[in-house]
């Protein structure tokens, strides 16, 4: 699937999705894949989706820290 505006449409409920109509056909979804460059923000906005985090973002990231690339 190419993603194209995250902002939109989070990555997390695009796996998750894939994830409902997979297990329809009772196939598990076991992994996923990204090719080419993912915006840091989708990756911190999933990651504090699936570990729960109520309050997160890319500034909390230690690599933002340290290069001060933060959008």
């Amino acid at each position: 699937m190419n993603m194209t505006d995250f902002t939109k449409t989070a990555l997390y409920s695009v796996f998750e999705l894939i994830r409902i109509e997979a297990k329809q056909y009772g196939v598990n979804v076991i992994g996923s894949e990204t090719i080419g460059p993912v915006p840091m923000e989708a990756l911190a906005d999933t990651a504090a989706y699936y570990l729960g985090l109520e309050v997160f973002s890319v500034e909390q990231v230690l690599e933002s820290r340290i290069t001060g690339v933060v959008s």
